[in-house]
């Protein structure tokens, strides 16, 4: 992702374009705006498909347009499933977020979620005009209103479970929705984006998530803390200024704000680093499979189920320590954090002992058939049901009675196995 650093210059001229539109008014295509406090399946329920895996072409504004479609393998026309638009960023394309080759083929395969999502989604990669979304006249609004319109004709779709992501010139358009179409999608992630799609409207709430670079030299963090702060009032959250990690210390940092409406939370996920769309915790650059921010942008979006009311942002369960006293130089406990069909996420605490350590490993053994997808925080050895991790080099030295922790993304049923800690 560092060629990003590069199209500064044209991600300013496209900035530029859309202050001199101004404000642009855009109308819901008709069938499009479906609120998404109702609940509904789509007209696809129910019907056989007609729409295919891979690239597909679409008539909008008068115009040709592609999008890529990755329909669950084996698809129930009886099962309404979460529609998820990825976005890519300026001369990136559909192809790059749908096969997820730009920083690490299959894993970041629409930034990471086609495989925290398993079956449980329709993904689309719409591809914007020049590698791009100006948004022209708000055409490419129009052009996903287009596109939901015919994915919903043909396929089962849950309306109250559409969302939208996007890096850069994709967080750019993903908020352009969030300003817009607050109505038809339930939440979106902004990964350091700016207001260069324009935003009509702007005054909806809707559930908001977004991550942002301390040192982004293309796109300034003051720009993304403006656009979060947006819908911080919108969705009536209490105003504050959330911590961020420190310089140099290559952490990020999430914080989920208080008193916003029910169903309507904002998290702001601030790390250390430049403009990149796969950040890690304690080292430089993208990496596809040791980034946090996948897991945490699903943990967002899975929350919401469909039900009629949007229900309260369930309340965070405090992060547990070993209980009792540590007998040996460290203890851990793992708690799960989210849980979906098929898979779930998983914190696990280390806790120092009555003396400062220097390292620590941990090892627990699954009671069943899970086995660990991603982890973040630690690193992974050795292989099948028993899991071993030890320290990175920046949480691996802990003072008498201090804490850390990792997480990880699991396969399988949710489970907290016992979990063994040493210290070398």
């Amino acid at each position: 992702m560092s060629r990003h650093r590069s199209l500064l210059t044209a991600i300013t001229a496209a900035a530029l374009l859309v202050l001199s539109m101004g404000t642009v008014a855009i109308s819901h295509s008709a069938g499009a705006s479906t609120s998404s406090s109702a609940l509904a399946a789509t007209a696809g329920c129910g019907r056989t498909p007609t729409l295919q895996n891979g690239t597909n072409t679409i008539q909008s504004s008068g115009k040709n347009r592609s999008y890529i479609l990755r329909i669950p393998t084996g698809y129930d026309n009886r099962r309404p499933y979460r529609l998820i638009f990825g976005f890519h960023w300026l001369g990136g394309t559909a192809t790059d977020v749908a096969t997820g080759q730009t920083v690490q083929r299959d894993v970041w395969s629409y930034y990471g979620l086609q495989r925290l999502a398993g079956e449980s989604a329709i993904f689309v990669a719409p591809q914007g005009f020049n590698n791009g979304w100006a948004n022209s006249g708000g055409e490419d609004v129009t052009f996903v209103d287009d596109m939901i319109r015919r994915i919903e004709a043909d396929l089962c779709v849950e309306t109250t479970q559409r969302f939208a992501l996007g890096f850069s010139y994709g967080g750019a358009m993903s908020y352009a929705l969030a300003c817009a179409r607050a109505d038809v999608f339930r939440a979106v992630a902004v990964y350091s984006g700016g207001q260069l799609s324009g935003c009509a409207g702007g005054t909806q709430p809707i559930a908001y998530f977004a991550a942002h670079g301390l040192r982004d030299g293309v796109l300034n963090i003051s720009g993304g803390r403006s656009m979060r702060d947006r819908f911080v009032r919108n969705n009536g959250c209490t105003a504050q200024n959330p911590p961020e990690p420190g310089q140099g210390s290559l952490t990020h940092r999430s914080t989920t704000y208080a008193g916003c409406a029910g169903g309507r939370p904002v998290v702001w996920a601030a790390f250390d680093e430049g403009h990149i769309a796969a950040p890690q915790d304690g080292a430089p650059g993208d990496s596809g499979s040791r980034t946090w921010l996948p897991g945490e942008t699903w943990q967002f979006f899975s929350q919401f189920q469909s039900t009629p009311t949007p229900t309260p942002t369930p309340t965070p369960t405090p992060t547990p320590t070993p209980s009792g006293p540590v007998t040996g130089a460290c203890a851990a406990t793992i708690r799960v954090t989210n849980s979906w069909q098929g898979g779930f996420q998983g914190e696990v605490t280390v806790l120092a002992g009555n003396s400062a350590i220097n390292g620590w490993t941990v090892n627990w053994t699954w009671p069943g058939s899970q086995t660990v997808t991603q982890i973040w925080g630690g690193v992974r050895s050795g292989s099948g049901s028993t899991v071993t991790v030890r320290n990175e080099t920046w949480n691996g030295s802990l003072g008498a009675g201090a804490s850390t922790t990792f997480g990880f993304l699991s396969n399988g049923a949710p489970a907290t196995p016992a979990a063994t800690c040493v210290s070398p």
